[in-house]
């Protein structure tokens, strides 16, 4: 992986090499696509930051992230500005690590960096089931012209994935096409998160699933940082509780995005991602 990464700081209880760690945690510093506003390629190196406000253990999980083996191996290195050979790059650091046998959890950026990650995991899982958190549906065709965006990014997975295993929750936003379609994939629950997802979960259970956070499922009350902020989104309390059900089934991979911690001066955004991320990865490592 020499050259694809640099050292960004680590992730607070991420004490594993590459060779002993069965995760792979690293960010992808990426927001060429957005449409509001940019700056969540800051949230990598923030988020690490702010790690070190939260304790390792989870006290509603009972496990600490010292004792599972993670690394933290830093930020890709991204040519500012140009997509193409950013996903280029992203679906090389993903392949690598799947090739590996370990799992991942990348912390962007923009959506659009979802896309080249389920690309290569659907290589070898063809029946990768998609779990999507958002406000919005990202199932545009294209975006003021432009077909890879992070308004179009689950249009996009739907072309590697089969649209029937496309499950999305929270979303309050989008085009009645968008919304339409949505509905017509068959998982579509709208407005809420956790009580929709524990309805799902005997369906999920035994399936390869990868799961994909945008920070503004959460509504901008908890999450004022983010990229395309949302009224009436879910509590903090509630986004925990969904993430904490992800324990127990087979999850390869998942990203939390469109954090945009400069947006927020009092930091609570970049400490409840950095939350997000411990108990995402204390649920399913």
């Amino acid at each position: 992986m020499n050259g694809l990464f640099h050292n960004s700081g680590r992730f607070l209880g991420m004490l594993s090499s590459w060779a002993e760690s069965s995760w792979i945690y690293f960010g992808i510093p990426m927001d060429f696509t957005a449409s509001f506003q940019p700056g969540s390629r800051f949230a990598p190196a923030r988020v690490r930051e702010a790690s070190y406000a939260i304790e390792t253990y989870s006290v509603s999980l009972d496990r600490d992230l010292e004792e599972l083996s993670i690394c933290d191996v830093g930020d890709l290195e991204l040519p500012f500005g140009n997509v193409t050979e950013s996903l280029n790059r992203i679906k090389t650091a993903a392949r690598q690590i799947v090739a590996d046998q370990k799992g991942l959890l990348a912390l962007g950026g923009e959506h659009l960096i979802t896309l080249p990650i389920v690309e290569v995991l659907a290589e070898k899982y063809p029946e990768l089931v998609i779990v999507h958190l958002d406000a919005h549906a990202d199932l545009r065709d294209e975006y003021l012209g432009e077909k890879y965006s992070h308004a179009t990014v689950m249009r996009r997975i739907t072309e590697f994935i089969k649209p029937k295993n496309l499950y999305q929750f929270g979303i309050r936003s989008g085009t009645r096409d968008e919304i339409q379609l949505a509905r017509s994939f068959g998982h579509f629950y709208p407005y809420a998160v956790r009580d929709p997802l524990k309805q799902v979960l005997s369906e999920l259970r035994g399936r390869p699933v990868y799961v994909t956070i945008d920070s503004d499922v959460i509504d901008p009350a908890y999450m004022p940082g983010s990229g395309t902020p949302e009224p009436g989104g879910i509590s903090s309390t509630e986004a925990f509780e969904a993430v904490h059900l992800f324990k127990g089934l087979q999850v390869v991979g998942a990203d939390l995005v469109e954090v945009m911690p400069l947006h927020d001066l009092s930091q609570r955004s970049a400490v409840l991602a950095a939350k997000l991320v411990r108990d995402l990865l204390l649920a399913i490592a």
